[in-house]
């Protein structure tokens, strides 16, 4: 009798789990399709629509064309790719070279290091300082600097630090053994045998280069240095639709493509970054469990 509690309590509890996860889903993709659908959509019957969107008002590209015609989106991507593979790339390098370091336990004041490392996680000089900083180095208006600002974030390497503690001692000490210096145990045993976290890494650094703008806004002065995000910007927040409605002579007729447009530019900047997460799912949870449990 009991089981027989226990297991339509566990199948009530399955349900309503499904439909509560079910309602959440559809809570957070309906905004992603709502923008999608009004992307596609004619302007001048999606400026007379009101509340929700099922489908297109009326299917149209007009606000694709515009948004491609605009010289500064090509030249964000093109930044943007810039700023994701080198500034991934060197992340990822600096991390795993600095966490394998840190994750030997012969390693003379590791913990101190840690305890400095941790620190600047909860405290930071403020924007002010770093910009002074910056100036000084030369580095203002570099498209550099947004590579070399957080190069190593700590968070990411407390993570892959810990998934290289959890190496067993005796795969690394039988390599030493045999003569392999620590960068040959690093790149031939402890790399490969980390897969996981390094996707995780790539994804979590390619993320936020590919989200980045406020520091580009901070440092950057020059337009053609700028990110996508940074263009986007310009378009969303600052409501800077001018350069891509010029061919419009009519008021009305630029507000009503404008609106679109936003839509088209959200979706151009959004595609690419969620097509990269298939490829990196399998790899993200076991990465992450592996950095956050062992050690």
């Amino acid at each position: 009798m009991n089981t027989r509690v226990r297991a339509s309590g566990g199948r009530l509890f399955d349900i309503s789990n499904t439909i509560f996860l079910s309602l959440i889903i559809l809570i957070t993709l309906y905004p992603i399709y709502y923008v999608l659908v009004a992307s596609i959509s004619d302007p001048v019957s999606m400026m007379k629509h009101t509340g929700m969107l099922f489908w297109p008002k009326g299917f149209s590209l007009e606000s694709y064309k515009h948004v491609f015609a605009y010289p500064m989106i090509p030249v964000g991507y093109t930044n943007t790719l810039f700023y994701v593979f080198v500034g991934t790339a060197v992340n990822v390098l600096l991390t795993t070279l600095a966490a394998y370091g840190l994750s030997r336990k012969n390693l003379m004041f590791s913990g101190y290091i840690m305890m400095i490392i941790t620190f600047t996680m909860f405290f930071r000089g403020g924007l002010i300082p770093t910009y002074l900083l910056v100036e000084r180095m030369g580095m203002v208006d570099n498209r550099w600097i947004l590579i070399i600002w957080k190069a190593v974030q700590p968070w990411n390497l407390i993570i892959m630090r810990t998934g290289f503690a959890a190496i067993p001692d005796s795969l690394i000490e039988s390599a030493r053994i045999d003569g392999a210096s620590h960068f040959k145990v690093l790149w031939k045993i402890a790399v490969p045998v980390s897969k996981a976290i390094i996707a995780v890494m790539i994804l979590f650094y390619g993320v936020y280069h590919w989200n980045a703008w406020f520091y580009s806004m901070v440092f950057l002065r020059t337009r053609v240095l700028y990110p996508l995000q940074l263009v986007m910007r310009e378009i969303l927040v600052a409501n800077d639709t001018r350069y891509m409605t010029e061919s419009f002579v009519s008021m009305d007729d630029k507000q009503t493509i404008a609106a679109t447009i936003k839509y088209a530019t959200i979706i151009i900047s959004t595609v690419p970054i969620l097509c990269a997460y298939p490829f990196l799912q399998k790899y993200f949870i076991k990465g992450v469990m592996i950095g956050a449990i062992k050690g």
